[in-house]
């Protein structure tokens, strides 16, 4: 008899433990009871939790890792989260001071980036006409800075942007990707948006496509006539060309200059900046589907 009533007290216990396990677990809980909004509730006040410690190597040999897995990575003495996409480290981000670099992940699930990849921008301000603005240093979606003013490499170009369209577009002389319809003709009465600005996406809210009078003042007031005036400001803009209006394909790579203000002339046609070896200024006369350059801008 007694040893039917231990074997009934041990299976409740199990039961029990087997019930609560499936539903919240409580470890040092107020008389086990887990808070109710916790699936794991552990109180101590003289002990932590300690997740898996593992090298960057050993991270990534996890097979399909589930969105929200934490690890402690060893390396970086820093905790990591993965986002259903990439391993993050969550070492608090350090105050952004313009001259520093950012490191932006592009993503094509953004609806902007034509290609996943990570960019290393350099950001500068002291920029004649805009002082006390921050500027990135490259075009948006290039691998690195231009190594000259006629630089024709798709690497130093970056990708393009139709008018107030935040699909961008790589193209490797060649290939245009993605390789999708492209719009022929655009007529909306509207400047760039926020929503729809690559800036604004890519890099953070506070960064946008320069407006007409950014432009205009930086083209004027440092005195740009030939394309000599942006390859040798601290911009080191070059000739990236552009997709044509009518197909997307590439023109004047390492030739012309073409750069998007977020700022329309009318419904059809916008303020950009072009310079070449014979010129550099504001134009309005340029249709919204061409494809043009576009280089980010902060207020401070």
């Amino acid at each position: 008899m007694r040893k039917h009533l231990l074997i009934t007290a041990i299976l409740a216990i199990f039961l029990s433990i087997t019930f609560q396990l499936s539903a919240q677990v409580g470890i040092n809980s107020d008389s086990s009871q887990p808070d109710p909004s916790a699936g794991l509730d552990v109180k101590f006040n003289n002990k932590g939790v300690v997740l898996p410690r593992m090298t960057t190597v050993q991270r990534n040999t996890i097979a399909s890792p589930a969105e929200g897995l934490i690890i402690y990575n060893t390396d970086e003495k820093s905790l990591n989260l993965y986002n259903g996409m990439a391993w993050n480290s969550m070492t608090p981000i350090p105050a952004f001071a313009c001259g520093l670099t950012i490191s932006i992940n592009h993503v094509v699930s953004g609806g902007v980036a034509p290609v996943n990849k990570t960019v290393v921008y350099g950001t500068v301000n002291g920029i004649p006409g805009e002082l006390t603005k921050c500027w990135i240093t490259s075009n948006l979606g290039s691998d690195h800075q231009a190594t000259a003013v006629s630089d024709a490499t798709e690497a130093s170009a970056g990708w393009y942007w139709q008018f107030n369209r935040k699909q961008g577009y790589k193209h490797d002389g060649t290939t245009r990707t993605p390789a999708t319809t492209w719009i022929g003709s655009i007529s909306e009465p509207s400047d760039w948006v926020a929503a729809n600005d690559p800036c604004n996406i890519e890099l953070g809210t506070i960064w946008h496509i320069p407006t007409y009078t950014e432009w205009y003042n930086v083209d004027n007031i440092g005195g740009w006539t030939t394309w000599t005036g942006p390859w040798g400001s601290g911009l080191k803009m070059h000739a990236a060309g552009c997709l044509k209006i009518n197909d997307g394909s590439l023109l004047s790579r390492g030739s012309y200059g073409f750069y998007w203000s977020s700022t329309q002339s009318d419904a059809t046609y916008s303020w950009c900046l072009r310079f070449e070896s014979g010129g550099s200024s504001m134009f309005g006369s340029y249709g919204k589907a061409y494809g043009y350059s576009a280089r980010c801008v902060r207020d401070n």
